[in-house]
């Protein structure tokens, strides 16, 4: 049975995993246009770069995510009963309360960020906290603690830095290959580093998106077990996910790129049915969720 603290090395391995592999895609993309305009300065800048977005990625991209999605933090007062479901969960599971934010959005939903446990906050719709009782709040919030005792916030979070720029890179050389005058388009290395440049372009996205969908579907079904046995309430998440995929439209700061962060599709539910559209979605099915827990209680 999982538990709060499963697969936290497996975690921080594939966040040093994807930063390593973020890594050599930017190499490839600078060879590849380094070689097309015969300016091996050019590689050097891409390194220059890979390196600091790692680096960036690590330290601020909470930051960043925070304010993508327009959450604002808050205040014992202003927020009791929320602020005190966080405060009381995170002694139970043995974690430094993070900081609490609160998105102006009717769109039930929720998210947890941060580079650790010293370091993380999760953050709620208002919408979310006018549909849901105590205890399928308790629910969302444990679900939401669990992804950082999982540690799995800093996998989650640097996605969202890396694979916007990867995907911001590739459109970049594309637009400048074809509106760029560049080098004899007859010379033949010319010719191979241009398709191999169009190639990596046209793939650096499509991986983008398998890595997050990769990291975040198993994710759900850890997160949604753990915090079950964190409120010994399986029902109570039960509930808050039948609330919150009742609710049929998106959020008004749905981000493609923050999409696999929250606790539901944040564009609403998908518009349509079966295996093949599953494939494609960033969360689990929430039925299949619903079931989960319910077959723990």
């Amino acid at each position: 049975m999982a538990t709060l603290y499963t697969l936290q090395n497996t975690n921080t391995r594939r966040t040093w995993y994807l930063m390593t592999v973020f890594f050599i895609v930017i190499m490839m993309l600078g060879w590849a246009v380094s070689w097309y305009y015969r300016s091996p300065a050019i590689l050097y800048g891409f390194v220059i770069f890979s390196v600091f977005m790692n680096i960036f990625s690590y330290w601020f991209s909470d930051k960043i995510v925070l304010s993508m999605s327009g959450a604002k933090e808050i205040t014992r007062e202003a927020y009791f009963d929320l602020w005190n479901v966080v405060e009381n969960l995170s002694i139970t599971a043995g974690l430094p309360m993070p900081k609490t934010y609160v998105i102006d959005d009717p769109a039930p939903n929720a998210f947890a960020t941060g580079r650790d446990k010293e370091h993380s906050a999760v953050a709620v719709t208002t919408g979310l906290l006018e549909r849901l009782n105590r205890t399928e709040l308790e629910g969302v919030i444990a679900h939401e603690l669990s992804h950082i005792g999982n540690k799995d916030i800093l996998l989650q979070t640097v996605v969202v830095i890396l694979v916007g720029f990867v995907t911001l890179l590739a459109d970049f050389f594309i637009r400048s290959t074809f509106w760029s005058g560049g080098r004899d388009r007859d010379d033949r290395a010319g010719g191979i580093a241009l398709i191999i440049g169009i190639v990596l372009s046209i793939l650096a996205p499509l991986f983008a998106q398998l890595i997050q969908l990769a990291i975040s579907r198993k994710r759900e079904f850890l997160a949604d077990a753990s915090g079950a046995l964190l409120t010994r309430y399986p029902e109570g998440l039960a509930l808050a996910l039948e609330k919150i995929s009742d609710y049929h439209g998106g959020m008004r700061t749905a981000n493609r790129a923050t999409a696999h962060m929250f606790i539901a599709n944040p564009f609403g539910p998908a518009g349509f049915k079966g295996k093949a559209s599953t494939l494609f979605m960033t969360h689990p099915p929430v039925e299949q969720r619903i079931k989960a827990l319910r077959e723990m209680a």
